[in-house]
């Protein structure tokens, strides 16, 4: 063997190993240049845009942290916030304890076609939220809809769904309806790999259903249930769909600060102020980040203690 082919034999694994690192690279470029030109780019423009104003005389000047203190201090920003707050304290928990009940029941055993009630439950998550949203406010109608020909029928006399006091709990039951299902799918698929040996001891050691679910299948899912919660506490600080679609039907109970992020999109796309909405925006990002982080810690150090 002559001294190159000893030296190229040598190489020939580190040359490897580089290859190999590189290979890796070029498989991870597509993700990394849309992930940066779908997420970090508008989040780095947007806080750039967020540090000027577009003034009638001057043009834009750069204000610095100046529209981030006039959204502090803006009545309607804490009025569409508080609304926001005040539905994912009901809105989250009543949906994930009916996701976590159906998922339950279905990995009972004791649930006849427990196949097709998955399927069924999880049927309204494949419906567009746009067409969700429209056919929900039809059957909300008081004149055409489903509710109002209840009421005819029955003479009864009820607050409608759409008004200013009832329009928030009726988006609520819209959003609970569309992702139940997707949060059973999370807990199922949890409870699906819990070790069968933990039953055996459980009904050995004498315990019943209601002690098994509560002692086994709860703890052990406690992880699924945290990740489900901070989808949701992000979603509802999202939530946009829902209120925009409605507000053709509800003019006088849906306002254009009815939640943040409408806030941001009538500012920006109806009075042309994008820096104050690009402002509202980073604002809302970092309140869901801090809020989204307080419930994996929070629930993270529980999954720990159990």
């Amino acid at each position: 063997m002559t001294t190159t082919s000893i030296v190229t034999a040598r190489r020939g694994p580190f040359m490897r190993r580089g290859g190999a690192r590189w290979t890796g690279w070029l498989f991870l470029a597509p993700f990394m240049i849309v992930f940066l030109l779908v997420l970090v780019a508008p989040v780095v423009y947007s806080i750039y845009l967020s540090l000027f104003r577009e003034q009638l005389i001057g043009g834009t000047s750069f204000v610095g942290l100046e529209n981030y203190a006039l959204a502090l201090g803006d009545p309607k920003f804490w009025d569409s916030l508080g609304r926001v707050v005040i539905f994912l304290l009901v809105q989250v928990p009543i949906m994930l304890v009916i996701a976590l009940a159906a998922s339950l029941a279905i990995d009972s055993a004791r649930l006849h076609l427990s196949s097709f009630f998955r399927i069924a439950i999880f049927l309204p998550y494949a419906v567009p939220a746009v067409v969700a949203t429209l056919m929900w406010g039809f059957m909300y109608g008081t004149r055409f809809g489903l509710f109002g020909n209840i009421t005819d029928a029955f003479g009864l006399d009820l607050p409608a769904p759409l008004s200013s006091n009832w329009v928030l709990a009726s988006i609520g039951n819209i959003v609970t309806w569309e992702f139940v299902g997707y949060n059973m799918l999370i807990f199922y698929a949890a409870l699906r790999v819990i070790p069968t040996d933990l039953y055996e001891a459980a009904s050995l050691d004498g315990a019943g259903a209601f002690r098994t679910v509560w002692s086994i299948k709860i703890p052990a899912i406690r992880g699924a249930i945290v990740i489900a919660a901070i989808f949701s506490v992000i979603g509802s600080f999202q939530l946009f769909n829902e209120p925009n679609i409605l507000k053709t039907l509800a003019p006088n109970a849906i306002s254009t600060y009815f939640t943040p992020n409408m806030y941001a999109y009538n500012l920006s796309f109806s009075g042309q102020q994008f820096n104050y909405s690009a402002a509202i925006a980073i604002i809302m990002g970092l309140i869901t980040v801090v809020i989204a982080y307080v419930v994996q810690l929070s629930g993270s150090r529980k999954v720990g203690r159990a």
